[in-house]
């Protein structure tokens, strides 16, 4: 389980220097700030785009572009992010064992450059193909940095940290989202005319950590497991705990590389051909897919699309926006904080998913009825929609997206888990690009009822999710393994005996 423990508030930290705390932030800020910033920034800029794309048409053909077609290519705009975060997902890998973690990071800030050479220059010729491109080519940095990141800083903290330094990437990501509507505030970059400068502000982040995450080591645990350089795994950790006294830490990482020879990890294909893993397979992909469809995230993308639906005025829409930005932020830190309840819980199924599906269902209904009703003579109902949109995000933090987060780590071995991580991460942004690239299509079609599809996904994947999730709290990972064989094999005469999970520690994805 991960710990409670938020890393900048432990004592610890300031025990062991602050290198690890840098790493943390250098790391971070490249990595899930940049997601959650991205994924926000683009809500501020739908309408600007929209009339650049028609505009851009126009003067190509001298008509222009159909409405339908405008919002297809506006779709694409939005959903070419996630699809270039899956390609991202599926390099981190080989990146992260050829360049190893850090170089990894500061590789992918190429194509953040090329990104922003893309946009600045979108402006000017009158292609919005270059938009389109900027945006895929984010995506794949994106897919890379929020896989490497936390692989990252797990690798480089200490073993009582290391939980609440995994949790760190939560924070970030709302962090970037917070930001994100700020900057793109009208009193800020959110002018009209600057859209283009606004999706170039994405170098910031990227400049800030190509100037620190050099100074920084690379992962202990990849310099001796995996290049075996036992002088140079031997200065990092040095550096990173602050003391020369380190000779325990490098005798279990030497223990665990003479462990990890000759051993590899199940593939990601592997996973779904093997009958002792059904029931872990099944809850991943289940919660995983409930886990986007429920069309939360898509929110950040189409918050003003969504706001406006609801009737807010014109001139608040924008500070609604924020407000969905403060709730992530929220509950983010929330979620670090109890994350021994959230994550798991003693019984079972855990409640944060029984309360998630409970309350996504109320507030979807109730989100439903507002839309149906703001033409009623009742001047606060846009404002009750407004709160239900902001209660979804709230219960869905403390929900899946605090369960899902830790899913891979609790349900899987140590063979399957890094294929487990990577299932995860594909099934991820498959999802959230197939919702993105619907979502206005949906609006345009069901109108007021536009939450009644994701409604749908909260109730099914709360139920399913409650009879196939077992309980993991309080449960060491051999008796998990131990309670997850008698559900794969219910009646044992006809399955395998059970000899306990096969340990491997190797860092290949």
């Amino acid at each position: 389980m991960c710990g409670a423990h938020i890393p900048w508030l432990s004592p610890n930290l300031e025990i062991q220097g602050s290198v690890l705390l840098l790493t943390i932030c250098a790391a971070g800020i490249g990595g899930t700030f940049q997601f959650g910033y991205n994924l926000s920034i683009i809500s501020a800029l739908m309408l600007p785009i929209q009339e650049f794309i028609n505009e851009t048409w126009q003067v190509r053909t001298g008509q222009p572009l159909p409405d339908h077609l405008v919002l297809l290519v506006w779709s694409l705009i939005v959903s070419l992010y996630p699809l270039g975060g899956l390609f991202g997902a599926l390099l981190a890998g080989p990146l992260a064992i050829i360049l190893g973690r850090k170089k990894s990071l500061l590789l992918n800030n190429i194509f953040v450059v090329a990104t922003v050479t893309l946009f600045g220059f979108s402006h000017r010729p009158g292609s919005f193909e270059m938009v389109m491109l900027g945006r895929l080519l984010l995506g794949v940095s994106a897919g890379v940095s929020m896989n490497v990141q936390p692989m990252y800083l797990g690798e480089s903290a200490p073993k009582e940290l290391r939980g609440a330094v995994a949790m760190t990437s939560v924070i970030f990501t709302a962090l970037g989202i917070v930001i994100g509507q700020v900057v793109g505030l009208r009193e800020l970059l959110g002018d009209p005319q600057a859209w283009h400068l606004l999706l170039a502000s994405c170098l910031v982040p990227g400049v800030l950590q190509l100037a620190f995450l050099p100074l920084l080591p690379e992962s202990p645990r990849y310099l001796l497991i995996d290049r075996g350089d036992m002088e140079a795994c031997l200065a990092a950790l040095q550096r990173l705990r602050g003391t020369t006294e380190v000779a325990e830490e490098l005798a279990e990482l030497e223990e665990e590389r003479i462990f990890c020879q000759g051993r590899r990890a199940l593939r990601p294909w592997e996973l779904f051909q093997d009958r002792g893993l059904r029931r872990q397979v099944t809850s991943l992909m289940v919660l995983g897919s409930a886990l986007e469809l429920c069309g939360t995230n898509s929110v950040y993308a189409y918050a003003s699309s969504v706001f406006r639906q609801a009737g807010i005025p014109e001139g608040k829409v924008q500070y609604a926006i924020v407000g969905t930005g403060s709730c992530e932020l929220l509950v983010a830190c929330v979620s670090v904080s109890l994350s021994e309840f959230v994550v798991g819980s003693g019984v079972d199924p855990p409640p944060a998913l029984w309360g998630w599906g409970c309350i996504g269902s109320c507030c979807g209904s109730i989100f439903t009825v507002a839309l149906c009703l703001q033409i009623s003579p009742l001047p606060w109902m846009p404002y009750l929609a407004m709160f239900c949109v902001f209660a979804l995000i709230l219960s869905f933090g403390l929900g899946p997206a605090g369960v899902t987060g830790i899913l891979a780590m609790e349900l899987f071995d140590q063979k399957a888990r890094p294929a487990a991580s990577m299932v995860c991460r594909v099934l991820m942004w498959t999802m959230l690009f197939l919702v993105g690239l619907g979502f206005p299509f949906i609006m345009e079609g069901l109108s007021h009822f536009l939450y009644v599809p994701f409604l749908g996904v909260c109730v099914c994947g709360t139920i399913c999710t409650g009879f196939f999730l077992p309980k993991t709290k309080g449960k060491t990972f051999l008796e998990i393994s131990e309670e997850l064989h008698r559900l794969n094999f219910p009646r044992q005469s006809q399955g395998p005996e059970w000899l306990g999970p096969e340990v491997i520690q190797a860092t290949e994805l």
